[in-house]
Order: C-alpha cells, then structure tokens, then sequence
C-alpha cells in the first residue's frame, strides 16, 4: 500500500498516511486517460451554433429575374447560398457532444491521473487549513511554505468553506470537493493538494 506525507499549512511534517494502491498505485493508462478526457471536454461544449438554411432566410420568394433573354444565368431566389444575404449550405445545428463512457474507464482514468502525479511527488496532503476565517493572505503563505508552484488543484469537503473562500480568488488554483475530483483537472495542474479528510485515507500513520 503505497503512503503520502502529511504536511502543516506551515509546510511542517505531520506524519503519513496510507492510501489504496487502486488510486495511487496504477499504471498510468494513457488510451484511457486520452478518450476520458476528450469526452469530458466534449460534454463541456454547448452545441447551441446554429445556421440558417436558404429554408430559413428571411425573404427571397420572387424570382429575381426572367429565366431568360437577360444575359446572366438562371436563379429562382436571392437567398441561395451563392447570394449575399442567401442561406448557408451545410453550415452548423445545435447537437449534443456528450459521448457515453463507462464508469469503470471514468475511474480508470482518474486512478492513472492521480497515479501519475503522485508518482512525480506532486501529491500533498495538509492536515487541515485550521484557518479562523478566510483570508487570500493566508492561502498565498500556505502554498510558499508547502512549496507549491505553478497550476495547483485544491480537493476539499463541502464544510470546508474558509478554505474555499481563502483560495477562490487565486488565479492559479482550482478548487473542487471531492465528488467533483475528475482526471482532467488533474492532469491539468501541476501540484493536486488534499487534506486528511478529503483523502480516502485507510491509517494515518504519527510521526
């Protein structure tokens, strides 16, 4: 059973913790993790652009000119895709993107990203923020003292609202609870930060 160190908000030892080898501890599947992710970013699109079919444009119900003896060639509408102002042909419709992946892929994808990161030793786990009230100040000094840099996920419970309101507004930290915890944004950041609680633990080991 592989085991993460516990880290202070001050960056001080706090002991170990053991966490399951099933999501710690993969081979990092990188077809999976490929097809995971292209659906979730599929399902993220809206799928409202939409076009008008020459069907659709307004006007255009008079022929513009006699088929024949004019000169110029044949139209029966000026709302032909040809036309300025015309119909667009095979342009986009609203569809849907989402893509039906199994759950067993789904979990698969978010053990080998969260393998493949604690692997590269950019996995920590905090024993708690124990933050009175919310303040940017104090989530700035936290992840300085934890030597965290670049693009950082936080993973916290849904009662930890000071916390939540101490790291909203840095531009380089993306916060989720732990049943939004996703491969993607995993992989998207460079340090995954957790607390006891917000990791499934199976010890805790003091130091």
């Amino acid at each position: 059973m592989a085991s993460l160190a516990i880290k202070t908000p001050a960056g001080a030892a706090a002991g170990t913790v053991d966490v399951a080898d099933e999501l710690f501890g993969v081979a990092p599947n990188a077809a999976v993790l490929h097809q995971v992710v292209t659906a979730q970013l599929a399902a993220r699109r809206a799928g409202t652009q939409s076009t008008k079919t020459r069907a659709e444009v307004r006007g255009g119900g008079a022929k513009p000119w006699r088929q024949k003896g004019t000169g110029r060639a044949r139209a029966g509408s000026s709302r032909s895709p040809i036309w300025r102002g015309g119909g667009v042909a095979l342009g986009p419709k609203p569809r849907d993107y989402t893509q039906r992946t199994p759950k067993k892929m789904i979990r698969l994808a978010l053990a080998s990203a969260l393998s493949d990161r604690a692997a590269e030793d950019r996995v920590l786990v905090v024993d708690d923020w124990a933050w009175t009230e919310p303040k940017t100040k104090d989530a700035i000094t936290a992840l300085q003292s934890l030597g965290v840099d670049g693009r950082v996920l936080v993973v916290l419970t849904v009662d930890d609202e000071i916390a939540w309101k101490s790291f909203r507004n840095l531009q380089n930290v993306h916060i989720l609870t732990v049943g939004e915890l996703n491969a993607y944004d995993v992989l998207a950041s460079d340090w995954v930060l957790f607390t006891t609680k917000s990791l499934p633990a199976v010890k805790v080991k003091e130091s």
